[in-house]
């Protein structure tokens, strides 16, 4: 199972609150079934990796959809095949 660490940042839009976009793109995940933890500077989906690429592109183009006329998007993939991870597991991992 992966983790995969996402951050869309909208470029040109009139407002410097970006909560909006991040709403959106929460929405996306919650509609597509797959589980996700919002933090100070980017949203953890955890999952399939292929099931994870496909949320944070539909994430990605939420974006311009809310009217972003430029989309710079980061994702951290951390896919750890050896054992089960999850969001909850890597957290208690390091405050440990």
């Amino acid at each position: 199972m992966a983790l995969l660490e996402i951050s869309i940042t909208p470029v040109g839009t009139d407002a410097t609150s970006i909560s909006s976009f991040v709403n959106s793109a929460c929405q996306v995940a919650a509609r597509q079934g797959v589980k996700y933890q919002v933090n100070a500077t980017g949203t953890t989906l955890e999952g399939d990796l292929a099931r994870v690429l496909s949320v944070a592109q539909a994430m990605h183009e939420a974006a311009f959809k809310n009217e972003s006329a430029r989309v710079v998007t980061n994702i951290h993939i951390d896919d750890r095949r050896d054992q089960g991870q999850t969001i909850a597991r890597a957290i208690q991992t390091v405050a440990t």
